[in-house]
């Protein structure tokens, strides 16, 4: 759903202007309109509910209803507008209507008595035109409005503004709380050997001493601060401390710098990734829609089954659409509820299940255990069935996604629903059992379908060692979307589709057909999805944007994966070194920021589930360390999981459960503490949406006017658009927190101890012939070693010639017939197999010993 917010730090208030109060002779009056020119979007303008608006080709239109009686009762405003007194200031815009009408433009308070400064009516034709006016501001304040009210016509017409500007005053303050303590670390800990590194918020200019402390207060190390300047994502004068050469395992540690002493933290802290990365995906658990969740597996969140048409559910069992969509019903139970609502998104749920899928998959293309995702390491019910429980957990979803395919012999059979939601929005806080809302299919749409594309070819490859049959299942499925929506790639999901629901509109798809092309190339092999990832602009363009990936730009999904799974692509290897390419920009933006922070969006704004696209950025610098062995991608992922873990500007943690000071009011339903003390918040490992600089929600007021972007957050339950949880944003803390857990103590990566070449040798039908050639690498001779590894496609060894072979699933453990392996010296496996569909392609990773 995406929406709520709230500000969560106590303590004075420090106003920090950006500039000299005067305005520089010749130079342009200050502007204090955000985003007039809605080139990102139409945050953070707001409308009444009788006037849905959505950006259209570069300007903000909505339709205004007919028969209200005075002019405000339809408005479109933006607030947070500062005036002062005695200044001058010039109002500007181009505006148009599908019909002559007259608007009204007013600058004015934002709160009762609503005291205008400016009210001009303004008369409106069929052409855009350009509109100026000019006033003298009579009160200061830092609540101001822009406002164009619109109402009391007679017909239906709809309005288009564009380049709204308003000059003049002083520049903006910057309004930056005083948060205390000012020493900001990671509050849940540091990998032994990996990069340790602190903020800290001070006037000083220059160097300051740190001191190190252990729990019993001794100083294990010291040094001086590196002053960095001011920050602009915070406002504040920060230095860094770096003590990442003190090595030593320890529990309650402090830094000390400036008189100020941080929260307690520990080093060596894999056992506490260890347990993110549990409770982050077992997160899902308790998410999950249409089945009871057992206390026993989840104490404390143990609830009724919802939504599965038992009074008072109207849905999902057997669930219509909305009015003049389709003539049919479906049985849509199941998947993840999206976010704090109660609402299931194809799209949001594609994402996510894909990152899941990712985590598992990940095992195979990297130097990973594969048990650490294996089956019973979740809290979650399906244990003992021999598979992986995020396989488990991913498949709720996909389950629920199969059912939102249109069916065949209907009009637009082979699509899919854009999503399935309640009929109007409900309040907080709401068990689903209890939602009495009437719930509706909404239409399908193009990003949909591509979406379930791209995950149903990813999940056949993945599921084929465990279920061949659901493996089938979604690969057909697969192949239907990915014809459907090629019939039909231009079905878009409306913008004003937002009423028991969020929209999750997108008008641009390309990147969601890059991405399903992609998926089902790697599984199948075959020519004509090849084809399309060749033909696609994105496969040669950079899709690795400062402000990250997300449900609605996919394309980056796909690039990684065809990085990363093997396959036969004709420009893999540029394909690989484009994610190294986009990982060093990311790394530099890292250590540019002096909180570590890999996200730096060209507008300086931060997006509603920044932390979501922070963690996202993480996810490529990762990749590019299984690409490479860099340890420098791999520090970076570490450094950057700092910010969320508590080193930022509001010194919290974004992660329920994790560190001193950390949060625990998300926007929920269900986890509604903070609104009626008997029922929990969100579970332990629940991400917080994160700074959002497009304040939407009624705990927006909280936050000071002109909020530097790190301080645009406030954890409060009515906080949606900063403090919601969404099943995309954990899913990307999952698979960071996976990668940190299987890191170890940050040490240097081990040398292999032998190199090995596989190659294919015979195709015979369906079957095949393989060698594996081992080479001694080390310095010492290999005694009974094995040889193991992990096919990425349907493959299964038979036999090997001179040795014994046993595989589970996808991983491959051969004993070689000679068990001794000299340095140097080298050995050949003739290996003997099938493959019951898609490509024979060569693992991506071996071990030896």
């Amino acid at each position: 759903m995406k929406h709520s917010l709230l500000v969560g730090a106590a303590g004075a208030l420090l106003v920090v202007p950006l500039a000299t109060p005067a305005t520089p002779a010749g130079a342009d009056p200050p502007e204090q309109v955000v985003n007039g020119t809605f080139d990102s979007g139409t945050d953070p303008w707001w409308w009444t509910g009788n006037t849905p608006a959505s950006a259209v080709g570069g300007r903000l239109c909505a339709t205004v209803p007919a028969g209200t009686p005075n002019a405000w009762n339809a408005i479109i405003g933006q607030n947070a507008i500062t005036l002062q007194a005695g200044e001058s200031y010039r109002l500007a815009f181009t505006a148009s209507a599908t019909t002559p009408a007259t608007m009204r433009a007013n600058v004015q308070l934002a709160d009762p008595p609503y005291t205008p400064e400016l009210s001009a009516p303004t008369a409106l034709t069929t052409t855009p035109k350009a509109f100026s006016y000019t006033f003298k501001a009579a009160a200061s304040t830092t609540a101001g409005q822009v406002a164009f009210q619109l109402g009391g016509g007679t017909t239906v017409w709809t309005v288009c503004l564009d380049d709204v500007s308003l000059q003049g005053g002083t520049p903006r303050p910057v309004n930056v709380p005083d948060i205390h303590p000012r020493v900001q670390v990671n509050q849940v800990g540091y990998l032994t050997e990996g990069p340790k590194e602190a903020t800290v918020v001070t006037k000083a200019t220059a160097s300051l001493p740190w001191q190190l402390r252990n729990a019993a207060g001794v100083v294990v190390a010291q040094g001086n601060t590196t002053p960095r300047g001011v920050d602009p994502t915070s406002g504040q004068n920060v230095h860094t401390v770096d003590f990442g050469r003190y090595r030593v395992a320890g529990t309650g540690l402090t830094l000390m710098a400036d008189g100020e002493t941080s929260v307690p933290f520990d080093i060596g802290v894999n056992a506490a990734y260890e347990k993110l990365r549990v409770d982050a995906l077992s997160f899902y658990y308790t998410q999950r829609s249409g089945i009871a969740i057992l206390g026993s597996i989840a104490p404390g969140y143990g609830r009724a089954a919802g939504h599965l048409g038992v009074p008072p559910n109207r849905g999902d069992t057997d669930t219509p659409c909305q009015v003049g969509v389709c003539d049919y019903r479906l049985d849509v139970r199941g998947g993840w509820y999206d976010a704090g609502d109660h609402g299931k998104y194809v799209v949001n749920g594609g994402i996510a299940v894909y990152q899941l899928m990712s985590t598992f998959e990940r095992t195979k293309l990297a130097l990973v255990e594969p048990g650490r995702l294996g089956d019973g390491s979740l809290r979650i019910p399906e244990h003992g069935n021999q598979v992986p429980d995020v396989l488990d957990e991913a498949r709720w979803e996909l389950e629920f996604m199969l059912r939102m395919q249109v069916p065949a012999g209907r009009p637009l059979a082979g699509m899919v629903h854009h999503k399935v939601h309640d009929q109007n929005w409900t309040g907080l806080p709401l068990d689903p059992a209890a939602d009495p809302q009437p719930r509706e299919l909404h239409p399908p749409s193009t990003a949909a379908t591509l979406n379930f594309a791209a995950v149903a070819a990813q999940g056949a490859r993945i599921f084929q060692p465990y279920d061949k049959a659901f493996a089938a299942k979604l690969l057909d499925a697969a192949r239907t979307a990915w014809t459907a929506a090629a019939a039909h790639p231009a079905i878009y999901a409306p913008s004003s589709d937002h009423i028991g629901g969020g929209a999750y509109d997108d008008a641009d798809v390309s990147d969601e057909f890059y991405w399903a092309a992609a998926e089902l190339y790697l599984s199948t092999g075959e020519r004509a999805y090849q084809d399309a990832v060749m033909a696609s602009p994105w496969h040669t363009a950079d899709v690795f944007r400062p402000q990250g990936f997300d449900w609605k730009f996919t394309a980056t999904a796909g690039r990684l994966d065809l990085a990363t799974v093997p396959s036969g692509l004709p420009d893999r290897a540029r394909v690989r070194q484009s994610v190294v390419d986009g990982a060093q920009r990311y790394l530099a933006t890292l250590r540019a920021n002096p909180y570590g922070l890999a996200y730096a969006p060209a507008s300086g704004r931060f997006d509603w589930g920044s932390n979501n696209l922070v963690l996202n950025n993480l996810v490529v610098l990762a990749t590019a360390f299984d690409l490479t062995g860099s340890v420098a991608f791999r520090d970076g992922v570490a450094s950057g999981m700092d910010y969320l873990l508590g080193r930022n500007a509001l010194n919290q943690s974004y992660v329920t459960g994790f560190g001193k000071q950390a949060a625990h009011n998300q926007h929920s339903r269900m986890y509604a503490h903070q609104l009626n003390p008997a029922l929990p918040s969100p579970p332990a490992g629940s991400l917080a949406g994160g700074p959002n600089s497009s304040a939407q929600d009624p705990a927006a007021t909280r936050i000071p006017p002109g909020c530097p972007p790190q301080f645009c957050y406030i954890d409060d339950i009515e906080g949606w658009s900063t403090n919601e949880i969404a099943i995309n944003w954990n899913a990307t803390l999952s698979w960071v927190s996976s990668f940190l857990a299987d890191q170890g103590d940050g040490g240097p990566v081990p040398a292999p101890a032998c190199s090995v070449s596989y190659r294919n040798v015979v195709d015979f039908g369906r079957g095949f012939l393989a060698t594996a050639t081992v080479r001694n690498t080390s310095g010492r001779t290999l005694h009974d070693w094995k040889l193991r590894y992990a096919y990425t496609g349907t493959q299964k060894v038979d036999r090997v010639v001179d040795g014994t072979v046993r595989q589970t699933a996808a991983s491959v453990e051969v004993t070689p017939g000679h068990s001794r392996l000299r340095p140097g010296e080298s050995t050949s496996i003739l290996l003997v197999g099938r493959v019951d569909w898609g490509p024979n392609t060569v693992p991506a990773v071996f071990w030896c010993g």
